[in-house]
C-alpha cells in the first residue's frame, strides 16, 4: 500500500506494447512454435479469479468487457493501424464478444493466433521497408507534394496489402526526410535505417511464448485500470528496478509509447533530474555505454531498453533524446551523458531556503521548504535508531529554524514530488492541524479505513501555502488535499497527477499480478483519483496534461466521492479568493516567465494537433523554420522583458529550459515560487489575523 508513483503508476502500463518490429527475411518465418503452455493457462485462470474477487471495482467479465479486451489488444499490437489489414480484422472479429468466455475456460489460442498474425505482418512490413531502402535513399524524390498521416489511431484499417505498401512507402520516406533535415548525410541515413530494421528482425526472432502471453493477459488486465498488470516471472523478479531505475540507474520512470520509450517522471535527486537535460515526455531513441557506439532503440521493448540504461554505479550512459518540445515533424535529437548512481536518501531530504520579497512597500521573509519525496528510513526506524530520517522529523527541524529566523510565512514546495510513504503524508499533515483524520482508504468491499492524527496540538500555525504541479502525486496529493480540506493552506500551482489508487502484488503459479484493491479519499470525501487536487489559484501548465497524469492513461478509474470524515467548517480562505485571483492575474498578465510558459504551451498544443506532415523537403524545411522562428520569438520576448540580451538562434538546451525550476536560480528567480510568496503575502494583508506572533 505504500508504493510510490515510481513503483506503481506507469512504467509497465503499456510496457510491452512496443514489441520488436520485424525486418527483412526470406522466406517468411513460421511462428507456429509460439503456443500457450499449461503454466500460462493456469495463470490466466488465476488472474480471472483474482480480478473477479479482489479488484477494487469488481466489474463483470462479460461480452462488453470482451469488446474492451479486443480493442485493447489491437491497440497494444497495432496502435497506428499500420500492420493489420481490414481482412485480418474481419477474421479476428469472430472473437470480439467471446474473450470473456475464452478466458474463463482457459482457452488462450485466439490470443496467440492474433499475435502470430501480428508477427507475420510486422515481418512483411519491414521486408517492404528494407526493399525501399535497397532502392537507394538518394533516389527518393522529395520534390513531390504529398503528405503522411501521422496520427492514425482512428484511421480505417488498410483494405489490402497494396494500401499498406503505399503507407509504408511514405513512412520510409518520412523517416529519411526527418534524418536528412536533422543534418545526417545520405550514406549515414541509408546505413542507420537499414541497420535499425535488420536489428529489429533479429529481435523479432527472439520472441517467446511468454511475450505473447504477457501482452494478451495485460490487454485483459488493463481494461480494469492502468495499474492492474501481469508481470512475467522475469519481470516480476526485477519489478522495483524496472519501475523506477533508481537503483544504480539514471533515476527515471519510463513507459512505452508506440515504437519509442518515453520519459514519464524523473526521480528527485536522481542523475537524470540533476542533468537538467531530460524532461517528462522526452523520447529516448538511442543508448550507448560510455564512449561506445550509440545503439538505436526505436522499436525495442521497454524491458530491453531498461537493461541497456541500467548499469553499475559510477559508469556513464549516453542517451539520444528527442525533446518533447519538438513539433511532430522535428526528429532533431540531442545526446545527454549521465553518470549512473544510486539515489541517496540524504539527497531527497527536505531542504529550506529564504524567499525575500518587497510587497506593498515592505520587506518580507518567507520560509520555503522543498520536499522532493515522502521518505522514511524504514531500516533505521525498525532498528530503533533514534536518529532515523523521515520527512516529518526533517520538516519539524526546518520549521524550527525558519521560525528562529522570524519568517512571515512558509511555502511548502511539492513540485515534482511523486509520493512515497503514506505514513509520512499522515505525519506531516499532523504538524499543521489540531487533530483529526488525514486520509481515507476504501477497499473493494466498501470498508473505509481512516488514518488520523491522534495527537492534539498544531506544530506550526502560521501562514502557509503549498505549491504543486502535474507531477505532484500520491502522498503529495494526500497532504495537499488535507491542507485544502482543513482550510489550513492556500494550494497553488497546477492540477496534480491524480494517482488515487492502491496496488498490491499477488503471486501466481507463473509470474505475478499487480492488482488495484483500494482507493484513497480526502477527508472531505473526495477522491484524489483521476482529477487530483485542484489548486485554489491555478498557474499555467509547463506540460500538456493530456500527455502526463492519471487522466492520460487508458481505463483510469474515475473520480468519485464518499461520506466525508470531517464536518465542513467555515472556510476562512474562500472570502478572499476572488481578490487573490484578481491580484495574481494582474501581476502575471505581463510577467515574462508566466507569459512565456502560457504561450509556449499554447504553441505546443497547436503543433500536436497537426495530423499530417508534408513529404516535400522544401515545404517541410519551411514549416520547421517557421516553428523555430516562433519559438525563438517567444524566448526573446521573455529575455527582452527581463532586460536580457536576445538570442540570434535557439539552441536545444535553451528551447528545453524551464525557467520555473532551475536548481541554480535563487528563490526570487523561480517565477512560480516567487508568485506563491506574493499570493501568501496578499492573503496575509487581507486577513492580518493570520500573522505570526
Amino acid at each position: 500500500m505504500k508504493r510510490s508513483l515510481a513503483s506503481t503508476a506507469l512504467a509497465l502500463v503499456l510496457g510491452f506494447s512496443a514489441l520488436p518490429l520485424a525486418a527483412k527475411t526470406t522466406p517468411a518465418t513460421s511462428w507456429d512454435y509460439l503456443q500457450p503452455d499449461r503454466d500460462q493457462v493456469i495463470a490466466s485462470l488465476n488472474v480471472v479469479e483474482l480480478l473477479r474477487r479482489h479488484h477494487y471495482n469488481k466489474p463483470p467479465l462479460n461480452d462488453e468487457r470482451s469488446i474492451q479486451i479486443y480493442d485493447n489488444y489491437l491497440k497494444l499490437l497495432d496502435p497506428s493501424r499500420s500492420y493489420f489489414t481490414a481482412a485480418d480484422i474481419a477474421e479476428f472479429n469472430q472473437w470480439r464478444t467471446k474473450f470473456d468466455d475464452l478466458l474463463k475456460s482457459g482457452d488462450l489460442e485466439p490470443g496467440f493466433t492474433i499475435y502470430r498474425r501480428h508477427l507475420t505482418r510486422l515481418e512483411e512490413r519491414l521486408n517492404f521497408a528494407l526493399d525501399e531502402l535497397d532502392k537507394g535513399v538518394d533516389k527518393i524524390d522529395f520534390t513531390i507534394d504529398e503528405e503522411l498521416q501521422v496520427d492514425r489511431e482512428k484511421a480505417p484499417w488498410a483494405k489490402d496489402r497494396a494500401e499498406l505498401d503505399e503507407l509504408w512507402r511514405k513512412r520510409v520516406k518520412d523517416e529519411v526526410l526527418r534524418l536528412k533535415i536533422a543534418g545526417k548525410e545520405t550514406k549515414d541515413i541509408q546505413e542507420l535505417l537499414t541497420k535499425r530494421y535488420k536489428n529489429q528482425l533479429a529481435r523479432l526472432k527472439q520472441t517467446r511464448g511468454e511475450d505473447v502471453f504477457q501482452a494478451y493477459i495485460n490487454a485483459f488486465a488493463t481494461t480494469y485500470d492502468p495499474h492492474t498488470t501481469y508481470l512475467s516471472p522475469d519481470n516480476a523478479e526485477n519489478f522495483d528496478i524496472n519501475m523506477s531505475l533508481s537503483l544504480e540507474g539514471i533515476g527515471a520512470v519510463l513507459q512505452s509509447d508506440n515504437e519509442h520509450v518515453k520519459v514519464v517522471r524523473l526521480v528527485p535527486a536522481g542523475p537524470a533530474e540533476k542533468s537538467k537535460q531530460i524532461a517528462p515526455a522526452d523520447k529516448i531513441v538511442g543508448v550507448a555505454q560510455g564512449n561506445d557506439e550509440m545503439v538505436d532503440v526505436i522499436g525495442w521493448r521497454l524491458d530491453e531498453v531498461v537493461k541497456l540504461i541500467r548499469g553499475p554505479k559510477g559508469s556513464t550512459v549516453r542517451l539520444e533524446v528527442i525533446p518533447a518540445s519538438n513539433p511532430p515533424s522535428d526528429q532533431t535529437s540531442k545526446v545527454v551523458t549521465i553518470t549512473r548512481e544510486a539515489v541517496k536518501l540524504e539527497e531527497q531530504a527536505a531542504k529550506k531556503k529564504i524567499l525575500e520579497l518587497k510587497h506593498d512597500g515592505r520587506d518580507y521573509k518567507l520560509g520555503v521548504i522543498e520536499l522532493p519525496a515522502f521518505y522514511l528510513d524504514f531500516k533505521a526506524f525498525r532498528a530503533g535508531d533514534p536518529n532515523y530520517k523521515s520527512t516529518t522529523r526533517d520538516v519539524k527541524r526546518l520549521l524550527d529554524e525558519l521560525q528562529a529566523e522570524k519568517v512571515d510565512g512558509v511555502v511548502i514546495d511539492l513540485r515534482n514530488n511523486g509520493g512515497g510513504s503514506l505514513q509520512e503524508a499522515t505525519e506531516l499533515t499532523s504538524l499543521f492541524i489540531e487533530q483529526g483524520p488525514t486520509v481515507l482508504v476504501r477497499n473493494a468491499d466498501g470498508r473505509v479505513d481512516v488514518l488520523a492524527d491522534e495527537n492534539k496540538g498544531v506544530y506550526y500555525s502560521g501562514p502557509l501555502a503549498v505549491l504543486v504541479n502535474r507531477l505532484s502525486a500520491s502522498a503529495s496529493e494526500i497532504f495537499a488535499g488535507a491542507m485544502q480540506d482543513y482550510h489550513r493552506a492556500l494550494i497553488l500551482g497546477g492540477q496534480t497527477f491524480g494517482k488515487g489508487t492502491v496496488q498490491t502484488i499477488q503471486p501466481l503459479n507463473h509470474g505475478e499480478l499487480k492488482l488495484t484493491l483500494a482507493k484513497f479519499y480526502r477527508v472531505s470525501g473526495q477522491s484524489t483519483q483521476h482529477q487530483g487536487v485542484i489548486p485554489d489559484i491555478l498557474y499555467p501548465d509547463v506540460m500538456d496534461t493530456k500527455d502526463i497524469g492519471e487522466s492520460a492513461l487508458p481505463a483510469a478509474l474515475p473520480w468519485d466521492s464518499i461520506r466525508p470524515a470531517i464536518t465542513p467548517e467555515l472556510d476562512p480562505i474562500k472570502p478572499f479568493l476572488t481578490e487573490l485571483r484578481a491580484r495574481h492575474d494582474q501581476r502575471t498578465a505581463k510577467d515574462p516567465d508566466f507569459v512565456f510558459t502560457r504561450d509556449r504551451l499554447s504553441l505546443a498544443k497547436k503543433l500536436m494537433e497537426e495530423k499530417t506532415v508534408s513529404l516535400n523537403e522544401q515545404t517541410r524545411r519551411a514549416r520547421q523554420a517557421e516553428i523555430e522562428a516562433k519559438q525563438l520569438a517567444l524566448e526573446n520576448n521573455r529575455r527582452q522583458a527581463k532586460g536580457e540580451e536576445p538570442l540570434k538562434e535557439l539552441a536545444k538546451e535553451d528551447e528545453d529550459a524551464l525557467p520555473l525550476a532551475d536548481e541554480k536560480s535563487t528563490p526570487e528567480e523561480d517565477a512560480y515560487l516567487a508568485e506563491s510568496g506574493r499570493i501568501l503575502l496578499d492573503y496575509l494583508g487581507l486577513n492580518p489575523s493570520l500573522a505570526l506572533h
